[in-house]
């Protein structure tokens, strides 16, 4: 059968082909004019956290990706001390060009960071339900001049653990004043129930300062008013604080290593069933609650004690998120730091990993607290809080402090003359 053509200008085309030319340029007329719509690619936005909260972490990110598909969280995983967490982002920032746009950051890096100007100011992106539901101690830690540059996102705060069956025997009260441990110490030990009455932590590191502005408060003092910038360790009160603890390893109710001690030495030494009060971090609960810890079942815990006529003072620690100010996601950023300190995530995170929360609604929670009884005292810890001195040079001012408490404990120099000088230094820091 002959076929049919068509003429075009001088050239003569079988009809079939002038179909197949005009399917392709009609399909191309689609993609060039009229693209179709294209699934769009997540934004990717990068955060920096220890190898333990990267792994700690994972069902966070998994929860938050999977009902924000459109972002995609990078956990860059770092060293386990936070201590060179910190450095890290410190290098970052510096170097004008950081990779992350959040900040997972510890409640005493707040001042350094919000200071040198690296976190986006959140003040005003947080709604007053938010306010009303975050325990405000944990709230004023994310902020720096009145304003917030950090969500609360787990809580942390220095605490009494006691033998609650050794006091039971004794037909002790739980103590409440620093002269009520210490006769409850004393007691114990000449029984032989405990071989030491109350082991804290005494080495020169961050810790040392942390739990001493608890003594320091239980004293009615201060270290830094970061409104006035004035010192307080030279006061009074500092010395009642700082002979409290000497007096403590001169009678033998501490150890004499006591000032070699970090979190976890103590913590052993009271896992091991020979110490009757041991000052630590809600941490020590769950692993003195294991199977295999000689304690289990026997200790509760409660406030730190104080003098009388003052009240308890627990250091608040825990760990917040921030937005980097040179970050290219700062919506998407929020988004995910929303995230993380909403109840459900820390409901999440307090399920799994027995973190402290930060708002009331979780410490009322019926499965948290079926899981964790012991929440509920411990949100008392943590309402009486103290938090160390939010001032944009507290590393410095920690320094100085460690030092001088350190050199007071090893009897290398008196108290007075220890906190004199650290008082001095701490004056001459904060002027320059």
């Amino acid at each position: 059968m002959p076929k049919t053509l068509f003429r075009t200008g001088s050239r003569w085309l079988a009809k079939p082909v002038i179909w197949f030319g005009l399917a392709i340029l009609f399909a191309l007329f689609i993609i060039w004019v009229a693209p179709p719509a294209r699934t769009q690619e997540p934004v990717h936005v990068s955060l920096l956290t220890s190898a333990l909260d990267a792994a700690q972490g994972e069902h966070l990110v998994k929860a938050f990706e999977a009902e924000n598909p459109d972002i995609k969280i990078d956990v860059v995983e770092g060293p386990n001390a936070s201590n060179l967490v910190e450095d890290l982002y410190t290098s970052s920032f510096l170097l004008g060009d950081s990779p992350y746009d959040l900040v997972m950051m510890d409640i005493v890096w707040l001042p350094k960071f919000a200071a040198a100007g690296w976190l986006l100011d959140l003040t005003d992106r947080l709604t007053p339900e938010d306010v009303a539901d975050l325990m405000p101690g944990d709230l004023a830690g994310g902020r720096y001049q009145e304003r917030l540059y950090r969500l609360p996102i787990r809580s942390d705060g220095g605490m009494i653990y006691y033998r609650k069956d050794l006091l039971e025997q004794a037909g002790i009260q739980p103590p409440t004043t620093f002269n009520d441990l210490i006769s409850a110490a004393k007691q114990l030990q000449q029984s032989g129930a405990a071989k030491w009455g109350y082991v804290w932590q005494g080495r020169q590191y961050e810790g040392l300062p942390a739990m001493f502005i608890e003594v320091l408060a239980g004293f009615g003092g201060f270290w830094v008013d970061p409104k006035t910038q004035e010192v307080g360790i030279d006061r009074p009160q500092a010395v009642q604080a700082l002979r409290f603890l000497k007096d403590t390893i001169a009678a033998g109710i501490a150890p004499p290593g006591v000032t070699t001690f970090q979190e976890e030495e103590t913590r052993q030494l009271f896992q091991s069933g020979e110490v009757a009060f041991l000052r630590n971090w809600p941490y020590v609960y769950p692993l003195a609650s294991a199977d295999d810890s000689l304690v289990r079942g026997k200790f509760a815990v409660m406030p730190m004690v104080h003098a009388e006529g003052f009240q308890s003072g627990a250091c608040l620690g825990g760990w917040g998120i921030g937005i980097a100010k040179s970050s290219r996601h700062p919506e998407a950023a929020w988004r995910v730091a929303q995230f993380y300190a909403s109840a459900a995530a820390q409901k999440m995170a307090a399920l799994e990993n027995g973190y402290l929360p930060t708002r009331r609604s979780v410490y009322a929670d019926p499965e948290v607290l079926a899981k964790y009884p012991y929440f509920s005292p411990m949100q008392q810890v943590v309402e009486q809080a103290v938090l160390r001195p939010p001032i944009a040079q507290y590393a410095q001012a920690s320094d100085i402090l460690q030092r001088y408490l350190s050199a007071a404990l090893t009897d290398r120099m008196s108290i007075e003359a220890a906190l004199q000088a650290a008082a001095q230094e701490t004056r001459t820091l904060l002027k320059t």
